[in-house]
């Protein structure tokens, strides 16, 4: 049987025991099974026990349920509020107004929490009622909440990173200062985005007659001062070399514990809700990396991912027209999957293809994360779009409607990466230099 065919046979399994709803891991862990019992000569179970074994036990992988616990303490905390009254006076004066407190408040909660839909539910609970009732459009409402909660993703610490780190052997430290730049490019186009669509049409946005004083801004901004820290503390210890990823992802759970304290929203229900939606988050996406893991061992054994990588570099394409067709797959992948398993399902195959053309792996991984955001602002599961319809109760195709311009600012966002690569590797490089 032809290499393209076994491909083929093996895809066509596991989107059929996607299709009936079996797990992701499991999915993963039967199609390597597959492939490796029924195209290659190497001991099954043997492989199985020792790939599950020798990835369940990542140092690397211990800073995913920390930054997970992390988030989950801060989601429940008064945050949310201290960085709407903290950041308000001060934008109240630019095109576009309090919808901008929608973009950095997300741009701020993900470098604290490194996950979308946190981001999405957290900054959503608290914005939408606010801006609603002050009378901005929805539909910008919608977009600059559903585009910026994307921003989890990619703002160190980001869980995808972490995942893509462990996945690909790359430096989880590395990953996250290489997502920095990227990430204030992506604030900076939706910023940009609103302040242009405010002022072509200035009835557009409500007119606020507060004004606040120098003093009153300064008053207000002390509500910032303890996400400030905590930003500090967790990502300035990783780029100080101070810490490990893991090092600073158990200095952000203590910081968020006393955060939810000084705050007056800690409790012992806080902390074991916290610890339980952190158990259960962590435990799927280990089970899904050791599936992926096991996969990955198997297609190596068969051979397939260095063939079909050969077999690309037989057709002589470009560097771009491959990012661009990659860009399409992931796409259409992020349509019916959530980005982390997107993460763990193509690394095995996508890597030996992305060696055979020269892509830096660092480079990739901050590519491949901005193209899974678009997948969580895209039908039919953008996990970004069900969050903010069951806090809000609006239809589903009106929010992804709404999102749809931030869809092409991403979209914008991977061209300028690609065109200019140093947006992503400037810092690393610093860093190591």
């Amino acid at each position: 049987m032809s290499d393209p065919i076994i491909a083929l046979t093996l895809l066509g399994l596991l989107i059929g025991l996607l299709a009936m709803g079996v797990w992701v891991a499991v999915s993963l862990a039967i199609v390597g099974l597959v492939a490796i019992t029924c195209f290659s000569n190497a001991p099954s179970g043997l492989v199985l026990a020792t790939t599950f074994w020798g990835h369940s036990h990542s140092w690397s992988l211990t800073a995913l349920p920390l930054f997970i616990l992390m988030g989950e303490i801060l989601l429940r905390s008064r945050l949310s509020q201290d960085m709407f009254s903290g950041l308000a006076p001060w934008l109240g004066g630019l095109p576009g107004r309090l919808l901008h407190v929608n973009i950095l408040g997300c741009a701020i909660f993900a470098a604290v929490s490194g996950s979308s839909a946190a981001t999405a539910a957290t900054i959503g609970r608290m914005s939408v009622p606010e801006l609603k009732e002050r009378g901005y459009p929805e539909g910008l409402i919608l977009g600059t909440l559903a585009g910026s909660a994307t921003l989890g993703l990619l703002i160190p610490p980001s869980i995808i990173l972490i995942v893509y780190g462990v996945a690909t052997e790359q430096s989880i430290a590395r990953l996250f200062v290489a997502g920095i730049l990227p990430g204030i490019l992506l604030i900076s186009l939706f910023a940009g985005y609103v302040a242009i669509r405010a002022f072509l049409n200035p009835d557009l946005i409500p007119k606020d007659n507060i004004k606040f004083s120098l003093r009153e801004k300064l008053r207000a901004s002390r509500n910032l001062i303890p996400v400030a820290l905590l930003i500090i503390g967790v990502i300035g210890s990783i780029y100080a070399g101070l810490a490990s990823p893991t090092d600073a992802a158990a200095l952000g759970v203590v910081l968020s514990i006393l955060l939810a304290y000084l705050t007056g929203s800690f409790s012992k229900s806080l902390i074991w809700d916290a610890v339980m939606s952190a158990t259960r988050t962590s435990c799927m996406i280990a089970f899904i990396l050791v599936g992926a893991a096991f996969l990955s061992s198997a297609m190596g054994f068969t051979g397939l991912p260095r063939n079909l990588a050969a077999w690309i570099g037989d057709m002589n394409l470009s560097l771009y027209a491959l990012l661009a067709a990659l860009t399409v797959f992931f796409i259409i992948l992020g349509c019916f999957l959530d980005g982390i398993s997107v993460v763990v399902l193509t690394t095995s195959i996508i890597m030996p293809m992305v060696a055979q053309v020269g892509i830096d792996p660092l480079w990739f991984g901050i590519y491949l994360v901005v193209v899974v955001e678009m997948s969580q602002i895209t039908p039919p599961v953008g996990f970004n779009l069900f969050v903010i319809q069951g806090l809000t109760g609006i239809n589903i195709l009106r929010i992804a409607k709404a999102a749809f311009p931030f869809f092409l600012l991403l979209l914008l966002g991977v061209a300028l990466i690609t065109a200019f690569p140093s947006i992503v590797t400037f810092l690393p490089n610093a860093m190591s230099g």
